[in-house]
């Protein structure tokens, strides 16, 4: 009877492990490709907003990395603006392109005049390549 107890509660234990590793496996990968866009988009730009660009450029796809380096990759960024803010609102799929609508807070930065945030709207394109999404950038 001892033994019946034990095998019930280790099977129990079991049974409960495993809901919490499926659970735990489930909130890793998003499960559309709406929400996976959204945290990537999300990493884009809070890499951009911390001026993480080596993270920034591990996001575009590996075939814009075979030909385009870091460093020249970080050349195409200026310093016009300081984001501020950045909010992913939308994001609208086909099977292997999505565009993400990104709110942006920005600090323009004029010579001689001090401006508050202002709050822009941008549509970004990112595609399936490999199994994952990457943010399209120009070449």
């Amino acid at each position: 009877m001892a033994t019946n107890i034990i095998s019930r509660r280790l099977g129990a234990g079991a049974l409960a492990l495993s809901v919490l590793v499926l659970a735990g496996c489930a909130t890793m990968s998003p499960s559309t490709p709406e929400a996976a866009v959204e945290q990537r988009a999300t990493a884009y730009w809070k890499a951009r907003q911390a001026g993480q660009i080596d993270k920034v450029y591990a996001l575009v796809p590996p075939s814009y990395r075979k030909v385009r380096t870091l460093d020249q990759f970080k050349m195409q960024f200026g310093t016009a603006a300081a984001v501020q803010g950045v909010e992913v609102t939308k994001v609208t799929c086909e099977p292997e392109k999505c565009v993400a609508r990104i709110k942006l807070s920005v600090t323009p930065a004029l010579a001689g005049l001090k401006m508050g945030n202002i709050d822009t709207y941008l549509d970004e394109t990112w595609l399936l390549e490999d199994g994952q999404w990457w943010h399209h950038q120009d070449l």
